[in-house]
């Protein structure tokens, strides 16, 4: 295997040599941990949802790809069911559950570098986004385009896609994907760890391209990526996209008690219009990642948060042009409006720490979402409004975002990368954070009632047609998979995937044609 030449390993990092030592390893036993040990109660629940715990026998924690050979080779031999975790930040329990015997805990393997033999910036699954943000933007002055949660950890959100505020600009995270080192279990049991790339004359091209948006936990369990953007060429500097100097941060809210249902209306119309107008990589707006945040009218607010690089063309005026845009289109001005020009790593770090919710230690949560290919229906905007301005509703941390997307995520065609959803308008994610477990039943009841009234049409969920497209795996939802809640005859399969899915099944079998990596709604192989 190519070793990492280039390393940055502290938490504060600079600058990187190629005389630098390689990040240090645990040697020896691989430390793992027991029902009777300290740490085991804090390790067999996620960071993303405290409402699924699992009770493995152990958790193990390997700092090398040899290692995790080591410890799925016993798996393998032992019968044993195995479950892996990287950030531990999967809103459902396809980590955490009842049926999980060993967890590989990887957030040892957290190493960010650069690779001078692939020539391509090397990330560990365990690896934290934040850290992954330090490290390229310091090291390199580059950065990736994924999501905006500080301790989400590459090995899940690589896989699944990974959008974020500056996705419009440079597409999904995974369309950045160079190569993937998997561990991997053959029809005879051998375990072993193989190196993918998306060179079309690699022999093994076809798993590196159901990694890129095929979700975590399908094929084996990943070790590396390495993250090179397509024909880009020369030096480090040059192979990831240059991070911006300084951006304008923007938070604008409006008061609920204000908006009307005709101004609502008036204004989801509108935006779908303006997003359609300013959807391609020409718009003036092609820097502005924005996302609405429909929260429920217990919060007091209806939110806009947006950034743009300050340093392009009229950036400060297009900003304002947009808030203008939005407060016409709801025929009320902002309640509070904040403007800050920052430098690019502290907005980020900033925004990706904020909010006493969202990083609680005791989160519980639910998800869902919906690729919207054209703006909602008349009737389901109303069905918004009424969820967030008139049913009663647990607490104010109720919500939709309304993510913007486009731009160069539609410079791909669905079939290039296993992320299928690539005209989509918009990506809606539908969500509830709470911290007591009484309040579980009714918050999922909320949640879920809002889905499947505004989905009555299509037997409950978003399926593929003119307005809908399916369904984000990194937004995993278990209710897709219940005929209760789906009725539509489509598979929760078919809302991950699209058309991509008969491919991801044939990459399944060859792969893992024992079906020894599996999840509450992982790929199926063929012959399963």
């Amino acid at each position: 295997m190519n070793r990492v030449n280039t390393t940055v390993t502290s938490d504060h990092p600079a600058p990187a040599t190629p005389q630098e030592a390689a990040p240090r390893r645990h040697t020896g036993a691989i430390p793992t941990v027991t029902p009777d040990d300290a740490r085991y109660p804090d390790m067999i629940r996620g960071h993303g949802n405290n409402r699924h715990v699992a009770s493995p026998e152990a958790i193990r924690l390997p700092s090398t790809t040899e290692q995790v050979v080591e410890i799925v080779r016993e798996a393998v031999r032992d019968g044993k069911r195995v479950a892996v975790r990287s950030g531990g930040h999967c809103f459902e329990n396809l980590v955490f559950n009842d049926e999980t015997e060993i967890i590989i805990d990887l957030r040892l393997m957290n190493h960010v570098g650069f690779d001078e033999d692939r020539g391509a910036f090397v990330v560990e699954p365990g690896a934290t986004l934040l850290k992954i943000y330090e490290t390229l933007h310091i090291g390199w002055g580059v950065t990736l385009p994924g999501g905006g949660c500080y301790a989400t950890g590459a090995g899940g959100h690589f896989s699944g896609g990974g959008y974020g505020i500056l996705s419009r600009k440079h597409g999904i995270l995974s369309d950045h994907l160079y190569a993937v080192e998997i561990v991997t279990v053959d029809e005879r049991g051998e375990v072993r760890a193989v190196v993918a790339t998306r060179d079309p004359e690699d022999p093994h091209h076809d798993l590196a391209w159901a990694v890129a948006g095929g979700g975590g936990g399908n094929f084996g369990v990943v070790t590396r990526f390495w993250m090179r953007s397509r024909g880009a060429e020369g030096g480090p500097g040059a192979l990831l996209p240059k991070a911006p100097s300084t951006v304008f941060s923007i938070f604008a809210a409006w008061s609920w008690e204000q908006i009307t249902e005709e101004a609502f209306a008036t204004f989801m119309a509108r935006y779908a219009d303006w997003s359609k107008t300013h959807g391609s990589l020409d718009s003036p707006y092609i820097d502005l990642g924005h996302w609405i945040f429909l929260q429920h009218a217990d919060s007091g607010t209806f939110n806009v948060v947006a950034q743009i690089d300050s340093t392009v063309p009229d950036a400060r005026r297009l900003v304002d042009d947009f808030l203008a845009f939005v407060a016409g289109s709801l025929g009320v001005q902002p309640q509070r409006t904040t403007i800050t020009e920052q430098p690019f790593l502290k907005a980020t770090a900033q925004t990706m720490t904020a909010g006493e919710t969202i990083t609680s230690p005791s989160l519980r949560t639910s998800h869902k979402s919906t690729y919207m290919k054209d703006a909602f229906p008349e009737h389901q905007v109303r069905t918004i409004y009424r969820y967030l301005t008139k049913t009663v509703n647990p607490n104010p941390y109720s919500f939709l975002v309304i993510n913007s997307v486009r731009g160069r995520i539609s410079a791909l065609d669905d079939a290039d990368t296993a992320a299928a959803h690539r005209d989509a308008l918009w990506l809606v994610y539908f969500e509830s954070y709470w911290h007591r477990a009484e309040d579980d039943e009714r918050n999922v009841t909320w949640l879920r009632s809002l889905y499947q009234d505004l989905y009555a049409d299509t037997g409950g969920v978003p399926v593929p047609n003119d307005v809908t497209d399916g369904c984000y795996i990194n937004y995993p939802d278990n209710d897709l998979s219940d005929p209760d809640f789906n009725r539509s005859g489509v598979s929760c399969h078919e809302l991950y995937y699209k058309d991509n899915y008969p491919r991801l099944r044939r990459v399944k079998t060859e792969w893992d044609p024992r079906n020894f990596f599996r999840h509450p709604q992982s790929i199926e192989p063929l012959n399963d």
